[in-house]
């Protein structure tokens, strides 16, 4: 009689391997981060003043949770950046939903777009200064504009992807060009609207540092500013650690948000 072997698990592509693996295989590569950064510090491989040791970072970082002060940064950054991205998302998602809806609407946004995507953020900074002056304005406009261009190309992708089968089967019921995008276009694109709306979001958090360089006195990019003049690496390292932590809440909020609202998606 034949006992049934196991056969060992190969890697397969695309295939699933369940919520508890997949969480154990991304706790495991935090674990070796935080090895590989201990092993460099511990070992003083690299200058403690340029690499703090985990446990003085941890020790920072209760300090500064602990300070109402930090409060305010953490709120004032937040602000600025869920600002410059809903600014972006409002004028973005339906400029890219003419332009991947229509040819004309196409032709007439997309090439200045794509020109001007590839202009770095930084380089708006004195422009944005003559603009809306040094006021918190400036920095919600430069989390703006590194989100809009990119968001309505991404938007427009997305809807010109939308099966024409629908579009057609819509109108033979009757349906107007107008109630067509309503109910059948828009509807269409909302799941995977809702995932391009989680890496905008994602490069929002990353515009973030850039914008509080433009004449602050609060915020985490200023706290980090602040700390890189006095050498305070491991107020650096707590400063990149909350903004990472906020942009994944942020993150795991839009994938809960898209899991309830499109379970089909």
């Amino acid at each position: 009689m034949r006992t049934a072997t196991r056969k060992p698990y190969k890697m397969q592509i695309f295939k699933e391997i369940g919520t508890k693996p997949f969480a154990i295989t991304g706790g495991l590569s935090f674990l070796l981060l935080l090895a590989l950064w201990s092993a460099l510090s511990y070992t003083e491989a690299v200058n403690p003043l340029f690499l703090p040791k985990p446990h003085e970072v941890l020790r920072t970082f209760g300090e500064l949770l602990g300070s109402p002060e930090y409060w305010e940064h953490i709120g004032i950054s937040v602000f600025r950046v869920s600002a410059g991205f809903l600014l972006a998302c409002l004028i973005g998602i339906p400029i890219g939903i003419f332009a991947g809806t229509f040819k004309y609407g196409e032709a007439f946004i997309e090439p200045p777009m794509e020109f001007i995507r590839y202009m770095p953020a930084v380089a708006f900074i004195p422009l944005i200064m003559v603009w809306a002056g040094i006021g918190e304005w400036a920095k919600i406009l430069l989390i703006f504009i590194g989100c809009f261009f990119q968001l309505v190309l991404m938007v427009s992708d997305i809807t010109r992807r939308v099966s024409h089968d629908l579009l057609h089967a819509s109108f033979t019921l009757g349906a107007s060009r107008w109630k067509a995008i309503e109910t059948v276009l828009i509807p269409a694109i909302q799941p995977q609207l809702m995932n391009t709306l989680r890496l905008i979001l994602g490069w929002a958090w990353t515009y973030l540092v850039v914008a509080e360089l433009v004449a602050v006195n609060s915020g985490l990019g200023y706290a980090i500013m602040k700390a890189q003049r006095f050498l305070n690496t491991d107020q650096i390292f707590v400063g990149i650690i909350v903004i990472g932590l906020l942009g994944l809440i942020s993150d795991r909020i839009f994938a809960f948000l898209n899991r309830r609202f499109f379970p089909w998606a």
